[in-house]
């Protein structure tokens, strides 16, 4: 147990992990071991059952705040946003692209005859998008060439998080996202040599991105304020939304225009634009940006000076593995994953083959719902950090309240759509809400791996990222296996799946979800402390 004993003229003060300072105490400990004590009382380091906040408020008011406004923190934020953007962007276009890149010839002359709904009216293509190839794949091989991009993306999750700390986030992914781009360039190439070729360029895909949010993590550990942390996570990672609200309406207008090999094209390029610019304007850590005022720096260090920075040296595995908080949110992160892919993937699908809407339409609608989740993700970031900083609510209450929220809402709006029939407003609405819902678990367990272990923020987000791939891979397999037929009782039954399994996940991270930096993520006194 690790000792910090600090005097001031009025009083002593006493940290414990995530709790308020008490004037009274005689001395001041700051929990390195298993307890901690006040008054005669011992308290577990970790615990969420006092009724305070996560952080000390009143040693950190010490701190002279940096303004916002023109911040290198915030800088990082829209940076970062711009580049998931780029990740969503290149991950979610091959869902448009694939309605244009089947051939439909044999089936009928007409564009939509073969939906559930009665076709809308679609307006003449321009003859020039014909010349891009069109292939004859199945139901069955559409769901693996749709997966495959996260059997990539599960192999580089938790060694991202690890290299990340080991050698820097910056690099790691600013090169990870480069390889993205590099073969989302070469998609076209590789459609017409074959969907195996597809497949393995989506895969190697995968493998570049799966560093990304490890990474990030990494990165926000240094620079985000304990207080700052909803705020600055959820600006950074509304770009993934933005990228699918913008990317899916893009790719329709330019497959309606063009053809769909510029849809790679187009948001392959923006991807070398954002290399540039993350290499000359993005740096791992306060103390190496040259940019940053001092005020800032100060800022930020000085409000993480007791939260322990990441030693590469020394990885508790075996805590880390048996920790019930983290496994806790790796059972609301696999859930949540499962509704969102499933409608990340097949959402095109579904509004063309059920809906009947047009190539053209289809983009445009398949984004409303993502619309309403970047807007819910940003509010519920200013509100969660409102919550604990002013009005002083734990955040382990927090986490769980938009946890539940963000899961159990979108669970009830999911079923609701596979009963709208053919009201094709109703359907829009229920997904676009049900999508716009789960934008609150934002600031749920989402970022709850900054506040049980902010050391190893980057890992933890590797574990859980890895178990909340597996929706990605197996289910818009499982999902077009069911839907053969493209019947609504087929597509209900997907709905109800993802559904069970989001209110499954949001009940379990409800139990064994924590708000505190747990005993094994702080450092004993040989490692630095």
């Amino acid at each position: 147990m690790s000792l910090s004993i600090t005097a001031s003229p009025s009083a002593v003060t006493m940290r414990t992990g995530d709790k308020e300072p008490l004037p009274h105490s005689n001395i001041a400990v700051r929990c390195g071991g298993a307890f901690s004590g006040d008054r005669g009382n011992m308290e577990r380091c970790g615990s969420d059952t006092d009724d305070t906040p996560l952080l000390p408020r009143r040693n950190e008011d010490k701190v002279q705040r940096a303004p916002a406004c023109c911040s290198s923190r915030y800088g990082l934020a829209l940076l970062s946003s711009f580049g998931f953007f780029v990740v969503y962007s290149l991950r979610v276009n091959l869902s448009v692209a694939m309605v244009d890149m089947l051939n439909t010839t044999r089936q009928s002359s007409t564009n939509h005859s073969g939906s559930v709904c009665p076709a809308h009216a679609n307006p003449p293509r321009p003859k020039r998008n014909h010349t891009a190839g069109v292939y004859d794949w199945d139901s069955a091989t559409q769901g693996w060439i749709l997966g495959s991009f996260f059997y990539g993306y599960i192999l580089t999750q938790i060694p991202g998080g690890y290299l990340a700390g080991r050698y820097g986030p910056k690099w790691l992914m600013g090169f990870g996202i480069l390889g993205t781009v590099v073969f989302t360039l070469l998609t076209p190439a590789a459609a017409d040599l074959g969907a195996g070729y597809l497949i393995a360029v989506r895969v190697l895909e995968g493998i570049g991105e799966g560093v990304t949010f490890p990474s990030m993590y990494t990165m926000w550990a240094a620079w985000a304020p304990p207080l700052e942390r909803s705020r600055l996570l959820t600006i950074s990672y509304i770009g993934a939304q933005l990228g699918t609200v913008i990317s899916l309406p893009l790719s329709g207008e330019i497959c309606f225009y063009l053809d769909w090999t510029y849809v790679f094209y187009v948001f392959g390029a923006v991807g070398l634009v954002w290399f540039v610019l993350w290499s000359f304007l993005v740096f791992d850590s306060p103390n190496t940006h040259p940019r940053i005022s001092e005020q800032e720096r100060l800022y930020i260090t000085g409000s993480l000076k007791n939260e322990l920075s990441t030693s590469a040296g020394h990885i508790p595995w075996r805590a880390i593995a048996t920790s019930t908080p983290l496994w806790a949110i790796v059972v609301a992160h696999f859930s949540y994953n499962w509704t969102f892919y499933t409608l990340l993937t097949l959402l095109p699908t579904y509004m063309n083959d059920v809906l009947g809407f047009s190539i053209q339409q289809n983009g445009l609608l398949s984004a409303l719902p993502y619309v309403g989740c970047a807007v819910l993700a940003v509010v519920s970031g200013q509100l969660a950090d409102y919550l604990r900083e002013t009005c002083l609510y734990r955040t382990v209450t927090v986490r769980k309240s938009f946890s539940l929220a963000g899961m159990i809402g979108p669970a009830v709006f999911l079923v609701a759509a596979g009963y709208t029939g053919c009201n094709y407003t109703l359907a829009v609405t229920f997904l676009t809400v049900s999508s716009a819902l789960g934008g609150i678990s934002a600031s749920g367990f989402n970022i709850n791996h900054l506040d049980i272990a902010p050391s190893y923020a980057g890992i933890l987000l590797g574990i859980t990222n890895t178990f909340a791939t597996i929706p990605g891979m197996v289910g818009p397999v499982i999902a077009r296996a069911l839907t053969r037929q493209n019947t609504m009782e087929e597509w209900q039954s997907v709905f109800y799946i993802a559904a069970a399994i989001n209110a499954f996940g949001a009940a379990f991270y409800a139990l064994f979800g924590r708000g505190s930096v747990q005993p094994w993520a702080v450092h004993a006194a040989s490692h630095g402390d």
